[in-house]
């Protein structure tokens, strides 16, 4: 190939890239990809921990108790509800109130099939879940085999959110009769695929083997002015080992390190991004060797008029910088669509946030650079005396 004369204001690095279309689109295509698959990723991570603290962020509560063996919250482990009442004895403490959580078979009112959603059960009174349509229905939610259904559940259960505009819905649980009285918002998670929210004495008729007295949570609420972390130490103090007191904050972050790292889908993730990573670099250094492999003899020639190796490292950074941004934007717009596609076929919340956005773009400028400098070494060999 001939040196071409540098037009006036375009970069050298410009040119050295679009001088082969094919190989400037298989680069693009490349770097896309890894991009996609990073957004993705971290895309999934982050509606893996809000999923997980969906139910905690809408609770009404300073502090929160559980089972000393308790590891999740969709198979947590029951303990006596007597430890709410001595919370009561501590001063500074307003109020308590249990829930109870389990799964249960719920059958597809439409086809008939059955799938285990996950109950949430609790004295039928305001103040306990910061949920507005759970507050409008605290009345019916008195009344036998009644139920309040999430409309944010994934569709395998139903049209239920649909049935409901022309009225109640009547289904089984668990082999029960149950009417759905109404809906409410709250959505699916990585642990279940739908939520249903019934009054304490449904849920025991409701999810097999539980019995009254034995609570999966227990919320405490403060007066106010109470410190929230001072109190959790009293609180912690003087009720036995069997239970674990903890702040909402630290309960939300508990759920979240179970997911993280005592599960492999945390790992999973975070692998993923890495794959990316390590994919998008094999790319750009290929193509950044075969494109100063290709140019060695005019990278040559620049050395003998006078350029220094920083110059041509330059172009090359040049280069790999370029690349970056080309690649990223056609990557982040096939992961929005990805985003839509896959929020409506699962119903997680997954949405793009522009720290993501920024995230992955350093990410794949850094990973463009790194190609850039171990391609560099090439330049070392652009020896005029020897290639001349």
């Amino acid at each position: 190939m001939k040196l071409r004369a540098k037009p006036a204001g375009v970069p050298l690095a410009w040119l050295q890239l679009t001088w082969q279309k094919s190989t400037l689109l298989a680069a693009l295509a490349g770097i896309s990809f890894a991009v996609i698959l990073m957004l993705m990723q971290l895309g999934f991570e982050d509606s893996l921990f809000t999923s997980a603290s969906t139910l905690h962020s809408v609770l009404r509560a300073d502090l929160v108790v559980i089972g000393q063996q308790y590891e999740f919250l969709i198979h947590p482990k029951s303990f006596t509800e007597r430890r709410l009442y001595q919370a009561l004895a501590v001063p500074g403490v307003d109020s308590v109130d249990v829930l109870y959580l389990g799964q249960a078979p719920f059958k597809n009112p439409v086809n008939g099939r059955e799938r285990r959603i996950f109950v949430i059960g609790f004295e039928p009174r305001s103040g306990v879940l910061n949920l507005p349509a759970v507050e409008q229905n605290i009345p019916r939610l008195r009344e036998p085999d009644v139920a309040l259904f999430d409309s944010r559940s994934r569709p395998e259960f139903g049209p239920i959110p649909q049935l409901l505009r022309q009225g109640s819905v009547t289904t089984e649980v668990s082999g029960r009769t149950v009417e759905i009285a109404g809906a409410f918002e709250l959505g699916a998670s990585f642990g279940s695929d739908g939520n249903l929210i019934t009054s304490d004495l449904n849920f025991l008729r409701l999810v097999p083997g539980r019995q009254r007295g034995l609570v999966s949570l227990g919320l405490i609420r403060l007066k106010a002015g109470e410190n929230a972390a001072q109190m959790r130490v009293a609180v912690q103090q003087l009720l036995p080992e069997d239970v674990s007191v903890l702040t909402l904050p630290q309960f939300m972050d508990l759920e979240k390190r179970y997911w993280g790292t005592e599960t492999p889908i945390g790992y999973v993730f975070t692998l993923g991004v890495l794959m990316g990573l390590i994919v998008g670099c094999v790319i750009v250094y290929q193509i950044l060797y075969s494109d100063i492999s290709d140019h060695l003899a005019e990278y040559a020639t620049l050395k003998a008029i006078g350029y220094r190796n920083r110059y041509l490292f330059s172009v090359v950074l040049e280069e790999a910088l370029i690349l970056s941004v080309m690649g990223f934007v056609p990557g982040l717009l096939i992961a929005q669509l990805l985003y839509a596609v896959t929020r409506r076929a699962t119903m997680l919340p997954l949405h793009m946030t522009l720290g993501r956005i920024v995230t992955v773009y350093l990410l794949t400028a850094g990973m463009c650079a790194v190609s850039g400098v171990l391609a560099m070494r090439k330049l070392r060999l652009a020896d005029p005396a020897e290639i001349f």
